[in-house]
């Protein structure tokens, strides 16, 4: 499901800046008349526009809103340090992201929302409470990463421990992905059950990423948005198991978040299924549009 499949909403290649850095975008148009409600999509660590998010995007734009999927900098088409996760450069995307559907004609500029899917979901959360332009935001399987959560876990000791070892070779590349249990930024069988299979084929997805990106993770704080949204309303979405991006970290960002909120479980076994695993998408993205015209109007 690349968003290619039958019934599926062309994409338009679009091209905008962020702090001067060229990026790389799919905008579909939704068959509605008149200025429509917009989403601007992130999704999962490494991703790029034609895996998840697209899907995403090309599902919520036959559900009636103009929707921007794109390759954050760094990733796929855009420029920016190849393959190095930028937390802080990323926020930046998001709110070019939101400034480029202000701008079309086809976009209510009152009516824009982010939907985020894993590490995206929270990139999406932050982004939205920084933002006042964003009346919305969707976390699906959300990454709603806390250094804090980290260190109770963990122990200060390993947790700095971890951030020193991230730091060695802070500019090396390591696989993404790989088999057999082998180093990679996102270990283990599950993630290469997607990444190292034709379920995520990309032309644009590179199986590499700076040993400097995990420091970044360690230390993005997505949860310590929540009590910023209280003008924001927000919808969590999650499978109930999930081995990635922990349930207990969504469940936490939706009892902090003092706003209008709903949280919605879905009987998934594995993180990837939200991915491009039916019925869990169509749960997902059914979820995620009545929410979003509900609060849009």
């Amino acid at each position: 499901m690349s968003g290619q499949e039958r019934g599926s909403v062309p994409p338009e290649r679009v091209t905008f800046t962020s702090e001067g850095i060229e990026l790389v975008g799919e905008l579909r148009l939704p068959a509605v008349a008149g200025p429509a409600p917009a989403v601007a999509l992130t999704g999962p660590f490494t991703g790029v526009k034609d895996q998840v998010a697209g899907v995403y995007a090309d599902r919520l734009a036959r559900a009636g809103f103009v929707t921007l999927a794109f390759d954050h900098r760094g990733f796929g088409e855009s420029g920016g340090r190849p393959g190095h996760e930028d937390s802080q450069g990323k926020l930046a995307d998001l709110r070019a992201a939101v400034e480029l559907l202000r701008s079309r004609p086809e976009v209510d500029p009152g009516r824009i929302g982010l939907v985020g899917v894993c590490l995206g979901g929270g990139y999406a959360v932050r982004a939205a409470a920084e933002n006042p332009r964003v009346r919305a935001v969707v976390g699906i399987a959300g990454g709603y990463n806390s250094p804090a959560w980290f260190v109770e876990r963990m122990g200060a000791d390993s947790y700095r421990s971890a951030l020193a070892g991230f730091l060695d070779g802070y500019d090396e590349f390591l696989p993404a992905v790989a088999p057999g249990g082998a180093e990679a930024a996102m270990g283990g069988d599950e993630p290469y059950a997607y990444y190292g299979t034709e379920r995520s084929a990309s032309p644009h997805w590179r199986n590499r990423v700076t040993r400097g990106s995990l420091h970044a993770l360690m230390t993005f704080d997505a949860l310590g948005a929540a009590p910023l949204l209280a003008a924001t309303p927000l919808l969590v979405v999650h499978g109930r198991a999930d081995a990635y991006c922990a349930p207990e970290l969504a469940a936490e960002l939706h009892r902090r978040a003092p706003g209008e909120k709903e949280l919605v479980w879905l009987d998934a076994g594995r993180h990837i299924d939200l991915y491009d695993v039916e019925p869990y998408v169509t749960e997902a993205v059914d979820a995620a549009a009545a929410f979003l015209h509900r609060h849009f109007g």
